[in-house]
């Protein structure tokens, strides 16, 4: 194993770490704002659960975006090209989620639930490309793999304050302004992550391999479109072989149980009798601190002990913090324990989450970078996504024979136990190569 570079502390101050930070919140902020907290949204306007779970399905756009980032890979975002390949499609795609959920805002549940939902797809379409073009920023803009490591965490970091800010002050804001005017400054707060990409710089080993390509192999020529579409499968598929397979369906079911029990949590917190001042001030001390925590030891963890080591602890804690949260179904609004199960399931969620961004980072190809990582994104999002669409469905269904509280505590037990899988099929990948860092390509 090569010797890792230890980092001073300005070298998390440093502009490239800072503007990653940026994007990282630009990139988490539209995420619960279509996903959880949207249902919260729908479930204080007397949305049934069940609608909900099917309104959830929206965030599929998240799934499915390995579909168009081949674009994102050969073609420059016509009128803003001049900032370059990425930052060109970042600037765009954040424009639009800006605007989509203004509108969002403007429109609320009184014209029906239809518009509501399509102005929702609209944004979660764009935030997905928003994503596949700072994935391949990061991942392009790393000189080696500590950088990457490093660039990483900053986005994770970046990322879960966004999903602090529009799972908890969202819901103190919602409380005291009401959601319309609430939207309103999460669309404002997208002009972050817009400043973040006029100042950023444009990765110039990237675009050299980029414009060689475009070249040796114009998309529109049959050979550059089939370059396009289908080089970056094949050029993954050729460097892990069968264990291709294996890495997808690993990836795939390591994060269903965050999945599985995001449009529900929310709810179970109305039910249950916790108000939105309670849960906001929670999640944003101790469960901040519990954020940061799990972000550094996500990032120190897989530097220490490799990717797969890494990946089955942060899986193992991922389990255990989502289960955790049928204790609150007998124990009801209390403070305290809300507080202790919280924090821990920030600490889980953001451990598994660090570990699985690094090592997905890890599987791309210089070129390819915005489609693979797409690919690796995709699969282990697009199974919780369609899965939890059913989450409400399964809850109200169970309620009526076993009890409102049973059904949520079997509900959080299961998703966590339906990790387990993934676990299996890492330790199975563990065996085949060695356990340390595996460099990016």
């Amino acid at each position: 194993m090569t010797a890792r570079r230890r980092y001073r502390f300005r070298d998390y101050l440093s502009p490239r770490v800072l503007t990653m930070l940026a994007l990282g919140f630009s990139s988490g902020l539209p995420f619960l704002l279509v996903g959880n907290t949207f249902g919260f949204w729908l479930a204080d306007e007397g949305t049934s659960l069940t609608a909900i779970g099917f309104i959830s399905w929206v965030g599929l756009a998240y799934s499915l975006k390995f579909l168009w980032s081949p674009l994102l890979d050969r073609l420059a975002i016509p009128g803003l090209g001049r900032l370059g390949h990425r930052r060109g499609w970042m600037a765009a795609a954040q424009i639009v989620v800006a605007g989509g959920l203004v509108a969002m805002a403007l429109c609320g549940t009184a014209h029906g639930l239809a518009l509501l939902g399509a102005l929702a797809l609209v944004v979660a379409f764009a935030a997905a490309t928003q994503d596949i073009a700072i994935d391949a920023w990061r991942i392009e803009s790393a000189r080696d793999a500590d950088e990457l490591g490093l660039l990483t965490s900053a986005y994770t970091l970046g990322f879960r304050i966004a999903l602090l800010c529009t799972d908890s002050l969202l819901l103190v804001s919602a409380q005291h302004l009401g959601w319309p005017l609430s939207y309103t400054i999460c669309g404002v707060l997208m002009g972050i992550g817009l400043a973040a990409s006029l100042l950023a710089g444009e990765p110039a080993r990237a675009d050299a391999v980029l414009d060689r390509l475009a070249l040796e192999k114009p998309l529109w020529s049959p050979r550059g479109f089939f370059d396009a579409v289908a080089g970056p499968f094949i050029a993954f598929f050729k460097a892990h072989g069968v264990a291709a397979v294996t890495m997808l369906l690993a990836i795939s079911l390591y994060r269903l149980p965050d999945f599985m029990r995001g449009p529900v949590t929310n709810p179970f917190y109305h039910e249950i009798g916790l108000s939105k001042d309670v849960i906001g001030a929670v999640r944003g001390t101790l469960g901040l601190a519990a954020i940061f925590l799990g972000v550094a030891a996500g990032g120190l963890l897989s530097l220490r002990l490799g990717y797969m080591r890494a990946l089955i602890l942060g899986g193992i804690l991922q389990a255990l913090g989502i289960a955790a949260f049928a204790f609150l179904t007998a124990t009801g609004p209390h403070v305290g324990i809300f507080t202790a199960v919280m924090c821990f399931d920030d600490f889980a969620i953001s451990v598994a989450g660090v570990t699985l961004v690094a090592y997905m980072s890890s599987l791309t190809s210089l070129g390819y970078t915005a489609t693979q990582y797409a690919l690796l994104s995709s699969a282990y999002a697009l199974a919780g996504k369609f899965l939890k669409g059913f989450s409400g469905l399964a809850i109200d269904g169970l309620g009526a024979h076993i009890g409102r509280m049973n059904a949520y505590a079997a509900f959080f037990v299961g998703c966590g136990a339906i990790g387990v899988p993934s676990l299996i099929l890492f330790a199975l990948l563990a065996r085949r190569r060695p356990l340390g860092v595996v460099n990016p390509a």
